[in-house]
């Protein structure tokens, strides 16, 4: 039984979703790499990039801070902080800069009162309750019959579709910090106007990882629905 259930066609909706992720983290990488080649000509860094965004948007309750590692960026609004990776605090690149003001999208978003950031944030627990969860009861609902099973599988499925659903309304978030970045960047001359390309360019490879992020859970949860109806079968 395990077997049976554990290693048949529906591993190519898993292998669809790896293949979809891995280009789009190929892409950003090499997107990313090609522009912290190149210097900003106002030879400005990723910090100050975000100090300068956030005070000109008379944001002064959000802390920049380095954070180890490499695009490991992001905006923590529950303390309001903004974290820039190594890559990116002391760069002078424009990949520095756009993914700089495109954490800084986010602390817009939140002065702003952005619902969708919001609704995200209120999601995470549960989605990360959900996405640790959901599996193991699945498992434990294969392995029972009747009712039992099927209380199991049902859980597991609703578990793991709150982080499809965090996947999702994460898409309008990102989407929305890039368009702000992007505009900010260019209203506050921050980049010359024959460096915006290559900012947008990195902002939207960057996109694409979360649209693969998200095509990912939704293929991973159309597996679970299908085993499920082979269980029930």
């Amino acid at each position: 039984m395990y077997y049976r259930y554990y290693f048949d066609s529906t591993y190519v909706l898993v292998l669809i979703g790896v293949v979809i992720s891995l280009a789009a983290s190929g892409r950003m990488k090499s997107t990313f790499a090609k522009y912290q080649r190149v210097r900003s000509q106002r030879s400005i860094s990723g910090r100050e990039t975000a100090e300068r965004i956030l005070s000109n948007a008379g944001i002064y309750d959000v802390r920049v801070e380095q954070i180890s590692g490499n695009l490991s960026d992001h905006y923590d609004p529950k303390h309001k902080v903004l974290r820039l990776s190594d890559s990116t605090y002391h760069s002078t690149s424009v990949a520095a800069v756009g993914v700089a003001a495109h954490e800084c999208g986010h602390a817009l978003q939140h002065a702003k009162g952005y619902a969708p950031l919001g609704i995200r944030s209120a999601l995470v627990p549960a989605a990360n309750f959900g996405s640790m969860i959901a599996w193991p009861l699945i498992i434990i609902g294969l392995l029972f019959t009747g009712e039992t099973s099927s209380l199991f599988i049902n859980l597991g499925i609703i578990l793991f579709s709150v982080s499809v659903l965090f996947q999702l309304v994460t898409l309008p978030v990102e989407f929305n910090a890039s368009r702000r970045a992007l505009q900010v960047l260019g209203d506050s001359n921050l980049l010359y106007e024959d460096e915006m390309s290559g900012a947008r360019k990195v902002l939207n490879a960057a996109a694409l990882t979360y649209v693969a992020a998200a095509a990912a859970a939704i293929l991973q949860l159309l597996r679970i629905v299908l085993l499920s109806g082979k269980r029930r079968n």
